[in-house]
């Protein structure tokens, strides 16, 4: 799943506070001295309750951070991850994607997706993280911290202390309140494979879908159920859709593609409530003006929170929502730290806190994090904010969709091209380059996107306007790239 959160637009954030020494720092030993075979014999050991190293979460930040901790050799016999689900940490966008393809479209499955493929590394299949001496522990959230005495108390009962601690909950779904049939049967919610799961047997029995959301997770599955061929209604209150990214020129492309595959779309309306059949199930949504949709699957994906609690006294932001960390992912608290959607951080090219939900954040997140407690590195983390969606591309669609954005979505905007196959939208402010959006771009030319909105070049807009193609409007930017780097 590629989503945003909103707390990106902000423009500003609460300043970092200092951070006290971690008191926890201390040299260690290297990776020779714990070889492979005394794992096994300290593997037990680990009845003790002490740990080295404690990831909390099971998504994509704790598998790339896992795969850290190995590189660097500090996992065998030193780290555990606790996580509430029962998979071992998987590349989650797949889920509104591949996952939700038919039988016969070849969807995506366990363990095809386990990270780190999604970045071309190493599947990470439950083996692999008992070959590399990693504890477990699966379905046994945490539910309480005890901040003081460096110890995590878990559902079943278990008392974990920790060396180091690193919070990767990421986040939950926002779901609509049970008085309005929020849990009504046949209401979805994706953030885990078992709700995906549970999604999945609905559609074999659906007819009438109806997704409520006109942000990623909405257009995603609406492309999902397409496959299906199933009769699908996207509903949401903005005016177009991906209204936090897309200008209302591109939303409207996009919108007739999707209307072109046979999806309803009814934008600006509000929902009073879900209304259930005489069997108890879902029958319906009804809007604002009276009108009832009906439908025997709903999906919401109307945003997600991030999922801070028990660690609420870690630190929050209350801006941005999620957990206060540095540049180096530490939080307030010496020897705690968090990374991926969950964290608050500094956005230093855009000087603001952001917090982002999108895998490349969890995985760049937690790469850092992780080589910035175990090694001496002390550089500032500096993101680029990157999104992408991929739609469409199931076996047998007519066409598919693939757009990539990096930057920031400031200031005024220049699109080229007709969206046969390929359009480009291009965000400058004070005459700098600051974001572009491509879709069905080649290798080369999405290879180009990141390094024009990091440079942010000046760029002559009415040049870009007149660009006749994609391809000339891209042989712009770039040209003006290659000026700023000469200066």
């Amino acid at each position: 799943m590629a989503a945003a959160s909103s707390s990106l637009s902000l423009k500003q954030g609460l300043l970092l506070r200092p951070l006290r020494t971690n008191p926890l720092t201390r040299p260690r030993p290297s990776s020779t001295s714990l070889p492979s075979r005394s794992f096994r014999r300290c593997y037990a050991a680990f009845a003790n309750e002490n740990r080295e190293y404690v990831i909390v979460g099971g998504g994509n930040a704790a598998g790339y951070a896992a795969r850290t901790f190995v590189e660097h050799g500090m996992a065998d016999g030193r780290l555990c991850i606790v996580t509430k689900e029962a998979y071992a940490p998987y590349e989650r966008p797949a889920l509104t994607k591949a996952y939700l393809f038919p039988p016969d479209k070849k969807p995506a499955r366990l363990p095809g997706f386990h990270t780190c493929v999604g970045s071309g590394g190493e599947r990470q299949t439950p083996e692999w993280y008992q070959e590399k001496g990693i504890e477990m522990l699966y379905q046994d959230p945490v539910k309480d911290i005890d901040i003081e005495k460096q110890t995590l108390i878990t559902n079943s009962g278990k008392h974990l202390k920790y060396g180091s601690l690193i919070i990767a909950t990421g986040s939950s779904a926002s779901r609509f309140p049970e008085k309005i049939g929020g849990n009504l049967p046949g209401v979805h919610y994706i953030r885990e494979v078992a709700d995906a799961d549970a999604l999945i047997s609905s559609l074999g029995k659906a007819k009438k879908v109806v997704v409520v959301g006109g942000g990623y997770i909405g257009m995603e599955i609406a492309a999902a159920t397409v496959a299906w061929k199933l009769d699908t209604t996207i509903i949401f209150p903005e005016d177009h859709l991906l209204q936090r990214l897309f200008t209302p020129s591109l939303a409207r492309r996009y919108e007739e593609l999707y209307q072109k595959n046979g999806v309803k779309i009814l934008k600006g309306a509000s929902i009073k409530n879900l209304e259930a059949g005489s069997d108890g199930h879902v029958a319906g949504v009804k809007l604002g003006d009276g009108s009832v949709v009906e439908a025997d699957t709903v999906i919401v994906g109307i945003g997600a929170k991030p999922a801070v609690s028990p660690f609420e006294r870690v630190g929050l932001n209350t801006e941005v929502g999620g957990l206060q960390v540095d540049g180096q992912f530490r939080t307030g608290i010496p020897g705690i730290f968090a990374i991926g959607d969950v964290a608050a951080f500094p956005l230093k090219i855009y000087n603001r806190t952001a917090r982002v939900e999108h895998v490349d954040h969890a995985r760049r997140s937690a790469q850092h994090c992780v080589k910035s407690l175990l090694t001496a590195q002390t550089h500032t983390y500096d993101y680029l904010p990157y999104f992408y969606s991929r739609v469409f591309e199931y076996e047998g669609s007519p066409r598919r969709v693939w757009w990539q954005f990096f930057g920031d979505n400031v200031g005024e905007t220049v699109e080229i091209g007709n969206f046969d196959p390929k359009v480009a939208t291009f965000w400058i402010e004070s005459g700098k380059l600051k974001g572009v959006l491509l879709e069905s771009g080649s290798p080369e030319e999405f290879q180009l996107l990141p390094k024009l909105a990091r440079n942010q070049p000046v760029i002559d807009k009415a040049k870009l306007q007149s660009a006749s193609s994609v391809e000339e409007a891209l042989d712009i930017a770039w040209r003006s790239l290659q000026v700023e780097a000469t200066v």
